[in-house]
């Protein structure tokens, strides 16, 4: 099982350097193959405002993003809860500072490795935390 991180999400639904390539890897797994997590539902709808604080796309280009990921959430990726011991092994991965995780990356490494996932990310750091902390990931 392949769990995504919110930057494929937001790459493949807003207008990025990497959407045309996140559009057609996501498009190339089969259905129930894709997870995310309802911190990723939580941390895609807080880029969505980031991008329109910022102007990199207009009200209705939210709207229209929200509802394709609503839409793709329904249909094609499986959505695992975050459970008190995924924040719990979040919180033991934090503590490598030389690491530099942040709090929600530390959370997406927690709910991967907790299913026995690949991380897929476009998150570099992210990428060689996850390696360097035995989780198996995927820098896209």
């Amino acid at each position: 099982m392949l769990y995504l991180d919110t930057s494929v999400i937001v790459a493949a639904l807003t207008n990025e350097i990497d959407t045309n390539r996140m559009q057609t890897w996501l498009g190339s797994h089969r259905q129930g193959t894709l997870a995310i997590s309802d911190w990723v539902i939580s941390e895609f709808s807080a880029a969505l405002s980031i991008k329109l604080r910022i102007a990199q796309i207009t009200p209705s280009g939210r709207a229209q993003a929200l509802t394709v990921f609503t839409k793709l959430t329904a249909e094609s990726f499986a959505v695992w809860s975050v459970s008190k011991n995924q924040f719990g092994i979040a919180a033991k991965f934090a503590d490598h500072y030389t690491l530099g995780l942040r709090a929600a990356d530390a959370l997406h490494l927690a709910v991967s490795a907790d299913h026995g996932a690949t991380l897929c990310t476009l998150d570099r750091r992210l990428a060689e935390a996850g390696n360097a902390l035995g989780v198996q990931t995927l820098l896209l």
